[in-house]
């Protein structure tokens, strides 16, 4: 039976043991993350979020390029456990690097200059949804994923190597594959200190 929406958010987590297999054929994902990128909201109805897609070597070779990055500037007595983090990220079966067409939200800046401050947010709010909907939903479909941040260092070489535009700005990445190991436990404040009723 197909999990629900509640279901789905409440049992995606951030899942770092991964493999190259999948539950689900590459059409699949891709269907998922063509139908969240055209249906999740943006500010102004900008439509500013952007998804690229690395499956098989593009996928390995986008954590070789993390890797050299990062060997660059961590000394090398402190490297391997940097180095085992990603390979772990590499052992999946893709990755999804997500950006903000900086063309799109500069021209809004432009044309509404009252809100003009708040756009570089809106998009990143935005960004944030569309990275939501999708982890949700591969996680629905037996995939696990998180969320890294190797950006800003990585991105003249990204940009060259996928030949990604130059006005996407990367947000954030996401390796996914099939879970080979549960999440840790997770703690949760309790709701009371974070939601209240105002009447």
């Amino acid at each position: 039976m197909p999990k629900g929406f509640k279901e789905a958010m409440e049992e995606r987590r951030s899942i770092y043991a991964i493999c190259d297999e999948s539950p689900v054929t590459a059409e699949e994902i891709l269907d998922i993350i063509d139908h969240s990128t055209k249906h999740v909201p943006s500010a102004f109805n900008s439509q500013s979020q952007r998804v690229a897609v690395l499956f098989g070597e593009r996928h390995l070779e986008f954590w070789g390029i993390v890797m050299e990055t990062l060997r660059k500037i961590i000394l090398a007595e402190d490297f391997r456990a940097t180095e085992k983090k990603i390979k772990g990220f590499a052992a999946g079966c893709g990755t999804l690097l997500f950006y903000d067409d900086t063309s799109v939200t500069q021209g809004l800046m432009d044309r509404f200059t009252p809100y003009k401050e708040s756009f570089p947010i809106w998009a990143e709010q935005s960004n944030g949804m569309l990275q939501f909907a999708i982890w949700a939903q591969l996680e629905a479909e037996g995939l696990g994923a998180t969320i890294q941040h190797y950006n800003p260092i990585i991105d003249k070489e990204v940009k060259e190597a996928f030949n990604i535009p130059s006005s996407w700005r990367l947000i954030a990445q996401m390796p996914f594959g099939s879970p080979t190991a549960e999440p840790t436990q997770k703690e949760f404040v309790p709701i009371e200190k974070r939601v209240i009723v105002i009447e």
